[in-house]
């Protein structure tokens, strides 16, 4: 048996491939869009992907399973919960897939999503009772449970969702054995969860012993904790959890519509709405960008933060480094987001001869910052970190608007005030300042560093704990 794990940090998404030596056949589990890395594995290890499985209809990526099921005809496996516009073959409690001396056993295991399944892998060489691994798609995770509130825009209550959960969790995944090893779908940095370790795998005897949620308590307990202080999941989440159920352009296809266009061209189509983004590292944006431009680096969590500043009904013109608009468009891809029109032919060296279209951002280093802060006329500071984020530490002063509510409380902030906008290093600073610009403030600047280079800088910051 050979078992991989991939994982995109991006995402923090974690997809597998199974495969048997003897039947040269492979499974992929929740597989993301671009497929190659499969198919090249495979191709390593002598096997042919013939089966591809979802856990469930995933909310914060589009999967690869047409992708795969196009390339290789292999047959989508989905819970028997679930509906699809694809043709797929539902999959009960405890049906069991075979191929050589692999055999996969699918728990219905509803909760996160109401069609979520987990797979139990035996290594038939090893034994035909004991359990080698489970994959347990957004169930459970390493240090924490899926979130039960996710399909409230499709009709489904948190609370009934969380008593599935319960259920799925006690009766079916911790009756496996302690030495099962536990894939999860998703790791550190998912809004799927608001606990998730940065250990990609672990075994069931570790989760019964240190994941918060599985301690002893009450089915009611268990929803109130599993509901509680979760992260706010962006739009898209919906939008994706949807798709991934529906039948629909490959990547490929996307991609193959990716083509590029002269300033004039970007200029007019941004003229009637689209959405222009930049994504180069805000260093670089900083110093030079076309106005009216969004700056979404492709060195953070680029999908997250397009497909929550982004939107669906405009088209995307993208500005990136060299060699990099391929990967731009393919990252936007991931999440669904196909509406890309072209990108901008020759990047930022078309605005040589325009230097009228030319934006700047300064970055202020945190001390000189500290000086126009405490100035007799100073800027307006905002942070836009999370509030759990900001109760940490902050800025005295500053006016706190998370990024994911910017663009709707631009009407609370003055225009004939500077504005200083800060984060924890830099990345979503630049993403809000060309947001504020957009919106038509012209007088933006960021700390560079965030507020790590104030803290850097021996300066001061206000806590919660000292307000109290």
């Amino acid at each position: 048996m050979i078992l991989k794990q991939f994982y995109l940090p991006c995402l923090a998404h974690a997809s597998y491939i199974i495969g048997d030596e003897e039947s040269g056949t492979a499974a992929v589990v929740d597989p993301q869009r671009d497929t190659d890395k499969y198919i090249a594995f495979a191709a390593e290890h002598s096997l042919k992907v013939k089966h591809v499985f979802l856990t469930h209809l995933h909310a914060d990526f589009v999967a690869g399973h047409l992708e795969l099921r196009d390339r290789t005809g292999a047959t989508i496996y989905l819970g028997a919960a679930a509906k699809a516009a694809y043709t797929f073959i539902p999959f009960r409690d405890g049906d069991t897939l075979e191929f050589g001396r692999v055999r996969l056993k699918v728990l219905e295991t509803p909760g996160h999503t109401p069609e979520s399944i987990s797979i139990v892998v035996y290594d038939l060489d090893a034994s035909d009772t004991q359990p080698h691994a489970v994959f347990t798609g957004d169930t459970l995770f390493i240090g924490d449970v899926g979130r039960p509130a996710l399909r409230a825009a499709l009709g489904w209550s948190a609370i009934d969702l969380g008593s599935m959960l319960f259920d799925s969790l006690h009766e079916k995944l911790l009756a496996l054995p302690d030495q099962s090893l536990v894939y999860p779908a998703h790791g550190a940095g998912s809004l799927c969860g608001k606990a998730l370790s940065k250990e990609t795998v672990s075994t069931l005897g570790e989760h019964r012993r240190s994941n918060y949620a599985l301690q002893p308590m009450s089915k009611v307990a268990f929803i109130q904790v599993a509901t509680a202080d979760q992260p706010e999941a962006p739009a898209y989440f919906t939008y994706d959890a949807v798709l991934n159920a529906e039948e629909r352009p490959t990547l490929d296809q996307t991609l193959e519509r990716l083509n590029p266009m002269t300033l004039d061209d970007v200029l007019a189509l941004q003229e009637t709405g689209a959405q222009v983004l930049d994504t180069r590292d805000p260093g670089e944006f900083a110093a030079g960008h076309v106005a009216g431009s969004i700056n979404i680096g492709l060195g953070g969590q680029y999908a997250t933060w397009t497909g929550t500043v982004l939107d669906r009904d405009h088209p995307i013109v993208i500005i990136a480094a060299p060699g990099r608009v391929n990967e731009s468009a393919t990252r936007l891809g991931r999440i669904g987001f196909d509406h890309v029109a072209g990108y901008l032919k020759d990047g930022l060296r078309s605005l040589e001869l325009r230097p009228d279209l030319t934006v700047t951002t300064d970055r202020l280093g945190a001390p000189f910052a500290a000086e126009l802060l405490s100035s007799p006329q100073p800027p307006l500071a905002i942070d836009v970190r999370t509030p759990r984020e900001r109760e940490q530490r902050y800025i005295a002063g500053s006016l706190s608007i998370p990024l994911n509510r910017l663009v709707e409380r631009l009407g609370e902030l003055p225009r004939d005030r500077s504005l200083l906008v800060y984060c924890a290093g830099g990345y979503r600073s630049s993403i809000a300042a060309s947001l504020l610009q957009g919106g038509g403030f012209d007088r933006v600047s960021e700390i560079a560093g965030g507020i790590a280079g104030w803290e850097a800088a021996k300066l001061p910051v206000q806590t919660a704990q000292a307000l109290l």
